[in-house]
């Protein structure tokens, strides 16, 4: 007797949720969700959290929002208290299901194929395992007219790195779920930090895979308003500067740790290792602090970043 043959399977492509917070957003609003849009993979939705904008930012929301449909742009009121506690609310949301998230900033510009290009890598991985991707940016003026690009980092993503520096912009990030349960485990309390190091580091430090990509997938405007640049410039290279000798980046290292230990069980024994030696090191006095920290493999992706870690280090502000 002839056997039926067997059915054909229709895999359906990943559903992405792009996590978008806004706040009096209506300059350049418009042109990064029909960015958005234009992607080239087509399952996305637009989960939006407004932080109480009062100038158009929604009424250009319910334009789009009636245009796409509620299914594929739904509207949160925002926690008020900042951007990186707004992310925080939008990203830890338990209604929000998908196979893979993308956090967007409200005023950039997204490649055609950001999302097709971060999904080909991220189904590489298992799904059981947290993947972060994140790429360079293409800088722009508030025209959108290119004026350079990010620097280009080559050194492998690792632990080691994620405790003193972020290499990519949020604006970059597409993660899979694994890591989106990651991040809500360990960021639901406590005072909220910068999404992006945040998730390099917990991706990172909990035996997850990062990719960073050399190709630029957003188009950054950098403009009076930004809440933080590139620093490529001498202007944002200063400010950088000045944040590291004033006290704040070792202010941001104490929050990232006191997260980290949340999750300390999830965290292999290489980089438990890693982490009880650089924090044995921020203890050290000054003539061993620095050695401390080189035993322990700690760097940044650039000379000139060393640099700077080393007078950081010596001056205490790590």
């Amino acid at each position: 007797m002839q056997t039926a043959p067997p059915e054909t399977t229709h895999h359906r492509p990943p559903a992405v949720a792009v996590l978008l917070c806004t706040f009096q957003g209506e300059r350049h609003l418009a042109e990064q969700l029909d960015s958005i849009g234009g992607q080239t993979h087509p399952r996305w939705t637009v989960w939006v959290s407004d932080d109480g904008s009062t100038d158009n930012t929604s009424a250009i929301l319910d334009r789009y929002r009636s245009r796409w449909g509620a299914e594929r742009l739904s509207i949160q009121k925002g926690p008020a208290a900042g951007f990186a506690a707004n992310f925080r609310s939008l990203t830890c949301r338990a209604d929000i299901d998908a196979d893979c998230y993308a956090w967007a900033d409200q005023d950039d510009v997204w490649e055609p194929a950001k999302l097709e290009r971060a999904l080909a890598w991220l189904q590489s991985v298992p799904a059981d395992t947290p993947a972060l991707y994140g790429t360079r940016t293409l800088l722009t003026d508030e025209e959108d007219q290119p004026i350079g690009k990010s620097p280009l980092f080559t050194r492998a993503p690792s632990f080691s790195n994620a405790l003193v520096q972020s290499i990519a912009g949020g604006n970059t990030m597409v993660f899979n779920r694994a890591a989106r349960e990651l991040l809500m485990q360990a960021c639901s309390q406590g005072e909220a930090v910068a999404p992006d190091w945040l998730a390099y580091l917990l991706v990172s430090g909990c035996g997850g895979s990062v990719h960073y990509d050399p190709w630029p997938s957003v188009r950054y405007r950098q403009h009076s308003d930004n809440l933080s640049g590139s620093n490529v410039s001498l202007g944002g290279r200063w400010r950088r500067l000045r944040l590291l000798l004033g006290g704040q980046f070792k202010g941001w290292i104490d929050a990232n740790l006191v997260i980290l230990e949340r999750v300390r069980y999830r965290m292999p024994e290489r980089n438990l290792k890693v982490l009880d030696a650089f924090v044995r090191a921020r203890r050290q006095p000054t003539s061993r602090r620095l050695n401390g920290f080189r035993q322990a493999g700690i760097h940044r992706q650039t000379g000139l970043g060393n640099i700077g870690l080393a007078v950081a280090a010596l001056l205490n502000r790590i």
